[in-house]
């Protein structure tokens, strides 16, 4: 399993623009062959961050979903960004 996880960085007064222009990438990643779950969140206490979590089954459709990233009108929307992949050997219940 594939979890990418992170931080993304806008201006503060675009951030609800921002995520109300990526809910069209939401809706294709949740319907991705292998993505289990797929997430962009405003920050409760910072008003320029938007929290980043997906999870995949695989690199593969990881890849296969991610292709050329965000179009150039989000990514000129970026201040920051702080996004790791993290590969999973197990998963227990909390």
């Amino acid at each position: 399993m594939i979890i990418v996880s992170g931080t993304l960085r806008v201006d503060p007064e675009a951030r609800e623009a921002y995520l109300a222009g990526c809910r069209f990438v939401l809706e294709q990643a949740r319907v991705a062959p292998g993505c289990l779950d797929f997430a962009l969140s405003a920050d409760l206490l910072d008003p320029g961050r938007i929290n980043v979590y997906e999870r995949w089954e695989s690199d593969a459709a990881l890849e296969a979903f991610r292709g050329a990233g965000p179009d150039s009108e989000q990514s000129a929307q970026i201040r920051g960004a702080e996004v790791s992949r993290y590969r999973i050997s197990s998963v227990e219940p909390a």
